[in-house]
């Protein structure tokens, strides 16, 4: 059985197949941003499979206003008094001295936010027991008013859920899409679980209708369709369609555990996973061979230096793979300012019309056009389905002032810009950038890797079998990952057990636990992982090792346990890494390649380099649909799974 992983970009769709003997297949298309499956059923007509992994970004998409791609009119059910909580919010300002700010719209509307009369307190006590004739009252109203999709966010649900319970099944007597808060975020804080719960609401018809129609044509062709989690694990279509809040992230993710097993091949357990595609760049950091894991992610808002920024966006309560992305890729564009300085990003020509080179009608010169301008990139991409116009590049380019000047100065500049987000994995979590491999991927990940690392102190650059197509592999590498989660646990071992009894029904291979803790008075918590026979005590161990590396110090004070959640993992069989050939002797060309000035620069084929080769930069070595740029100073080695620069 042919196994596809497919992940749906910005700029380009990645397809890896493998078969029952090992054998890979590759593919890399343009997408179809307004028509997303539309790209993935192109690709797949062309292959043969019997499962299919997809990663999609059809939520954040949809989060971000995407033409095409039109969120439904969401009905709010609520608790009498909290109808104005989703949009009061945490008075968080993600601009301090706009004065012009506007909040981001409101994906429930006043007029369809209802009050119920229903009241459960914090300990879990009901005070007041939901009446289903009211909730049947509503719901007609709702649906008059033309609302197709319904969110039930109820205080202190977490603690007690009959009342949200009780709503949720009355609601689906009238609307097809409903989503209880504590089905999504069974924990504290009202806002960001009734934000998770609208979220999920919103994304439910849009998210449901795409995953049919693929599942429709993968089955049609005798396949079967899987999804990726923004957490790093895979879930079948009725989770995804259920809880589509967990997809918002599922491409990235994909990559960072892709790195995080290839780690483990090779035996090293701190790595930084640096994902440079052809629209955004995404840092994530493996620590003990583990990716990092948050617990809370804003969907739809801004990212200032690789951050998102606080209050510009939608906050979600579910385990994210921790990552920092900046608006730094391939299709960047390049531009100048009011006061004539030179700026790259955020804007991105994307897949339509991409960069000038492309010759399918962009007009602003990008970072491909500078890197195809320093002779850092071959003159055909996507394995040479990609013609690119060098003469177009340069004259765009030209308009910015001297070519070569701007594209050099532009490649600086973004590779600073993805060195922040580096920064905000490492430094700002309490780790040493330097004390990590950096593992470098995407089809313009190779090309900045080791100038990237330089700037941040790292010494070691780790290039991975196909790079261009590497997230794709990843999903070919992820498990099932199924999530449970508690709040105020009153026994840590108990309720990880009934967490993990609820979740049997998946037959898992192993748990994972995952408690969100904090000293007693504090505001927000640090997710710390939790092994068998948890206690408070142990607990404790582990929060305040991990707050000391964060902050630098730990305080006198009582902990408090706030949530605990559990992964049921179902193993996978895992593809196997392609190796270099253990002898051969490559042919070797030049080429004129500009870093401080124009110098001669080795090319190899990758698919002729044998295991333990070595080549001092310059060079670039080429392969399909990513090359490795190694500057002078720098020598790459030529390893079991994958090449390895160093300088």
């Amino acid at each position: 059985m042919k196994i596809v992983g497919v992940d749906v970009g910005g700029t380009f769709t990645d397809f890896v197949a493998v078969d029952e003997n090992g054998n890979i297949t590759t593919l890399k298309i343009l997408s179809t941003p307004r028509e997303p499956e539309r790209a993935v059923m192109d690709g797949l007509s062309s292959l043969e499979f019997g499962e299919v992994l997809h990663a999609s970004t059809i939520g954040t998409n949809a989060l971000l206003g995407q033409v095409g791609l039109e969120l439904p009119r969401v009905a709010l059910f609520t608790t009498k008094g909290f109808r104005d909580v989703i949009e009061i919010g945490r008075q968080n300002r993600p601009k301090l001295y706009d004065l012009f700010f506007n909040k981001p719209r409101q994906l429930v509307p006043r007029d369809l936010r209802f009050e119920v009369e229903e009241r459960t307190l914090a300990d879990g006590t009901v005070e007041k027991a939901v009446e289903p004739a009211e909730i049947e009252a509503l719901a007609a109203r709702a649906r008059s008013m033309g609302a197709v999709s319904a969110a039930v966010a109820f205080l202190h649900s977490y603690a007690n859920p009959s009342n949200e319970e009780v709503a949720a099944k009355t609601l689906r007597k009238y609307f097809e899409y409903v989503t209880a808060s504590h089905e999504v975020a069974q924990e504290p804080r009202e806002y960001e679980r009734f934000s998770t719960a609208v979220v999920n609401a919103a994304l439910m018809p849009l998210v449901g209708r795409y995953l049919a129609r693929l599942r429709g044509f993968v089955e049609e062709k005798g396949g079967s369709l899987y999804v990726m989690a923004s957490s790093g694990g895979l879930v079948t279509v009725e989770e995804a369609a259920r809880r589509p809040v967990q997809l918002v992230e599922s491409g990235p993710a994909a990559g960072v555990i892709a790195a995080a097993e290839l780690a483990r091949l090779m035996g090293e357990a701190n790595v930084i996973s640096f994902d440079m595609g052809g629209t955004t760049a995404k840092a994530g950091t493996i620590v003990g061979f583990e990716p990092s894991i948050t617990t809370e992610y804003e969907v739809g808002g801004e990212s200032h230096r690789g951050r998102l920024v606080k209050g510009s966006g939608y906050p979600v309560r579910f385990p994210f793979v921790d990552l920092a992305e900046v608006s730094a890729g391939g299709g960047t564009i390049v531009w100048r300012d009011a006061g004539g300085a030179l700026r790259v990003g955020p804007l991105s020509a994307g897949a339509d019309p991409g960069p000038v080179c492309y010759g399918r009608g962009g007009a602003s010169p990008t970072i491909t056009d500078a890197n195809l301008a320093l002779g850092r990139i071959p003159e055909t991409l996507a394995g040479g389905s990609l013609r690119l116009d060098v003469k177009a590049a340069v004259k765009a380019l030209a308009e910015l002032g001297d070519p070569i000047d701007v594209s050099a100065a532009a490649v600086k500049l973004v590779n600073v810009e993805m060195a922040r987000a580096i920064r905000l994995v490492t430094v700002e979590r309490g780790l040493d950038p330097a004390s990590f491999a950096l593992m470098a991927f995407g089809g313009a990940g190779p090309q900045h890797a080791a100038e990237v690392a330089e700037e941040m102190g790292i010494s070691r650059v780790i290039i991975p079998p196909m790079p261009g197509v590497f997230t794709s592999l990843g999903m070919l590498m992820a498990d099932f990952k199924f999530e449970a989660r508690s709040a105020y646990p009153r026994e840590i071992e108990e309720g990880f057990k009934r967490l993990e009894a609820e979740l049997s029904r998946y037959k898992p291979d192993y748990f994972v636990r995952y408690a969100d803790v904090r000293y007693a008075g504090q505001g927000w918590e640090l997710t710390v992982p939790v092994g068998p026979n948890a206690s408070l005590e142990v607990v404790r161990r582990a929060f305040e090792e991990k707050h000391r590396a964060t902050y630098g110090f730990v305080l006198d004070k009582p902990v408090e346990v706030v949530t605990i959640r559990v992964f049921a993992v179902v193993k996978r069989q895992k593809p196997r890494v392609p190796e270099p050939p253990e002898v051969g002797s490559p042919s070797v060309a030049e080429k004129e390649v500009f870093f401080d000035g124009w110098v001669k620069a080795a090319v190899y084929r990758r698919s002729e380099l044998p295991l333990g080769y070595k080549a001092r930069g310059p060079a670039l070595i080429v392969e399909d649909y990513s090359t490795t740029v190694v500057p002078p100073r720098w020598e790459a080695v030529v390893g079991r799974y994958g090449i390895e620069l160093r300088l």
